[in-house]
């Protein structure tokens, strides 16, 4: 009985937002809850989950398999696919969160990117700023939670980890690879990786 009823809610949830213009391909495989918001020409591809205090502005895209909860998502982004979106979260203005990214408690600002394989927590980005692949903001200690501030213009390379609580100003950028646990000046270079080794005609023991 409790399953028909969810069933019932659910078609409901879908038959209101399709009236209302969103476009759902495959609208089966996705949930909605009773308080999400979606504003004009949204569209939302198969198997998305819709958690509580979602707010979703215009012309937004979410890709299929993705999770959002309690998050705030304004006008022109694009989100997914296998993105997921926790609470506290609030995506500027023509931001992008792409695939097997996962961004908790952060805001990310107007036109920012974090295209793929990343993790954003406890974080405010700027306008603007690019997060390469496999970036971590190192938030948790093992006993609490730390701050990373990220501003305008920043290019964060590849495979870097941000070891909080630390800020990367303006128009600066890091380099793939790098640990960074100090605070990064206005458009300055920042690494921290080894020299490469090399050994010429070298043959295993």
């Amino acid at each position: 009985m409790k399953e028909l009823n969810l069933y019932k809610i659910q078609n409901k949830l879908r038959n209101k937002f399709f009236k209302s213009g969103v476009k759902m391909t495959g609208p089966e495989t996705i949930f909605f809850s009773t308080d999400t918001k979606i504003g004009k020409n949204v569209t939302i591809e198969p198997y998305v989950v819709i958690g509580k205090k979602v707010n979703i502005g215009n012309n937004v895209i979410i890709k299929s398999f993705s999770h959002l909860e309690s998050c705030k998502i304004e006008n022109r982004v694009e989100v997914g696919p296998y993105a997921r979106i926790r609470p506290e979260t609030i995506l500027k203005e023509g931001s992008k969160i792409g695939n097997f990214v996962e961004v908790k408690k952060s805001i990310v600002g107007k036109k920012s990117k974090i295209n793929h394989l990343s993790y954003i927590g406890d974080t405010s980005i700027g306008k603007s700023s690019n997060i390469g692949a496999g970036t971590i903001t190192c938030n948790y200690d093992g006993v609490k939670k730390s701050k990373t501030k990220i501003k305008d213009n920043v290019f964060i390379g590849s495979n870097s980890a941000l070891v909080a609580p630390v800020t990367i100003e303006e128009k600066s950028i890091v380099g793939a690879g790098s640990v960074i646990t100090k605070s990064v000046k206005k458009k300055s270079l920042a690494l921290t990786r080894s020299l490469q080794t090399e050994i010429k005609n070298y043959k295993r023991k």
